[in-house]
């Protein structure tokens, strides 16, 4: 199963959800830090034996000898990767999300393709408290690197058919968020209760809608706020799958990259029942 913990806004706690989760499963996990631009997902699970390998995007090279500015690439391009000026066809790398698409439009086979580094892959193994083994990948963007989406999908060519994978999804609903939630069996949105959180929230049901995953929402630091978030849900008949209140001591505990929700019993419990209830009905074989 591809179970993914996503947000539509930022600081919600999802990292500290989608970790905790992955503890709490008691079984073997794969866990993907999909969230490249501001990946922590090892801060808090914390794998030995990591091993980094170095990622590349397909950038399209132009064969000035072939090409004639004929704007096929340019008008297939929806990102402006390519533009045709002054009878030049010029590319933009860090705008590129490596589909290769030009390549195919162009009538006189003037594109080629070359790699262009935009970070790296990490990978390693967290052994839960348990003894169930926590196989780690994270994807960690180059600075200065603008497309994230090339990066996550090379992240996930780890996900294993048949095995539970937990994806941690970069925060709100553009391009970084639809490439990781793509191909999902489900998504847990992590909001809190306030204005900002219902704002966010409804711009990715919305999206996810549109996408056709199916998805439940957890709601963080719940006793705060207001009724906002949880008025919302019950209109537009969305599963609250768990309410989880503001601890201080799980704030602390973050400060120091430590996740502490799998040592408070009663939520791991609920966390174990949000797992259970998931892989029955979204899922045949985890």
């Amino acid at each position: 199963m591809i179970l993914a913990i996503a947000s539509g806004k930022g600081g919600t706690g999802k990292t500290t959800i989608s970790t905790a989760l992955a503890v709490a499963a008691k079984q073997k996990v794969n866990f993907f830090d999909c969230d490249v631009e501001e990946p922590n997902g090892m801060i808090f699970l914390k794998p030995e034996s990591v091993t980094t390998e170095q990622t590349f995007s397909q950038v399209p090279q132009i064969d000035k000898e072939k090409c004639t500015s004929c704007g096929a690439c340019e008008s297939f391009c929806q990102f402006n990767a390519i533009i045709t000026l002054a009878g030049r066809t010029i590319v933009m790398n860090e705008m590129c999300h490596d589909c290769t698409g030009c390549g195919y439009v162009c009538p006189n086979n003037a594109i080629s393709f070359n790699p262009f580094k935009i970070g790296e892959i990490n990978r390693g193994i967290h052994l839960s408290p348990d003894g169930f083994e926590i196989n780690v990948v994270s994807g960690v963007l180059d600075i200065g690197r603008t497309m994230s989406p090339p990066l996550i999908r090379q992240v996930k060519k780890d996900i294993k058919p048949g095995e539970l994978n937990i994806l941690d999804c970069p925060p709100g609903s553009s391009c970084p968020m639809l490439t990781a939630v793509d191909g999902s069996d489900y998504v847990i949105l992590v909001t809190e209760p306030t204005a900002f959180g219902l704002h966010d929230l409804s711009i990715a049901v919305d999206t996810l809608r549109e996408i056709n995953i199916p998805f439940g929402v957890i709601i963080n630091k719940s006793d705060i706020g207001d009724s906002g978030v949880t008025d919302y849900c019950k209109k537009e008949e969305i599963d609250i799958l768990l309410e989880i209140n503001s601890m201080p001591e799980v704030a602390k505990q973050y400060s120091e990259g430590v996740n502490i929700l799998n040592d408070i019993p009663e939520v791991t419990e609920k966390l174990q029942k949000v797992l259970e209830m998931i892989t029955t009905d979204y899922c045949e074989v985890v």
